[in-house]
């Protein structure tokens, strides 16, 4: 499989496939195609991996793409501005990916659940405590808000990311999220309460407009429902 990642803040993957050859994707991410590539939706892995999925802020139901007859070309369009990132998955080379994110892949590409190991103070972080975890073989297509910022961690080194900042992770780093010291910088520091710690070693992928800002900023300008 061959693919390009074209446009800048609203960007789209066109792949080209070898006859034969698929790709999963959410229903709707698909934006053009040529004719001889079929489309089969599936809950693709049973009911078990469809509810990790539906936790891990997927649809349970998946559309597989495959190339009949021939070369195949498809492309899967982002949902918002920001930016297309392609990830090889393989064991031990997983990913963490922020909920909502994939956009597609690979057949042998396994989506499910990850969940912080420290349940309370996940629960409250909000968008840290439940996050994609993407395993298998194959190529991946993860969506992110905004700008996407890369920093490679050595065992041991940290980073402290604000809530619904971080986009992805190597699956060998660690986080934890913990409350912001001081209850006047709670209260009036204007960060939020909590802040995501992110250890090494691994990668990290930080973006720099999440969608839940962005509605928050927008919010009071739209119109109150009666």
């Amino acid at each position: 499989m061959r693919y390009q990642i074209l446009g800048d803040t609203l960007p789209v993957v066109v792949c080209q496939l070898e006859a034969g050859e698929k790709m999963i994707t959410e229903s709707g991410s698909m934006a053009w195609m040529s004719p001889n590539m079929l489309m089969e939706t599936s809950s693709n892995g049973g009911l078990g991996k469809a509810l990790g999925r539906m936790f891990a802020g997927e649809k349970i139901f998946q559309n597989i793409y495959t190339a009949q007859g021939g070369e195949g070309m498809i492309a899967f369009a982002s949902s918002f501005p920001g930016s297309i990132r392609a990830f090889e998955i393989s064991p031990g080379q997983e990913m963490i990916f922020q909920k909502s994110s994939f956009l597609a892949g690979e057949a042998g590409i396994e989506l499910s659940v990850f969940f912080n190991k420290k349940f309370t103070s996940g629960l409250f972080g909000g968008e840290g405590f439940i996050m994609q975890r993407v395993s298998g073989q194959g190529l991946v297509f993860a969506e992110f808000d905004g700008h996407v910022v890369e920093y490679d961690l050595q065992p041991g080194q940290q980073i402290i990311v604000d809530t619904g900042y971080l986009a992805a992770m190597s699956a060998t780093c660690s986080m934890e999220i913990r409350s912001v010291p001081g209850v006047k910088n709670m209260l009036l520091g204007g960060e939020g309460i909590f802040n995501t710690v992110i250890s090494g070693p691994g990668r990290v992928w930080l973006q720099t407009m999440p969608l839940s800002n962005v509605a928050g900023v927008l919010r009071p300008y739209l119109p109150s429902g009666s």
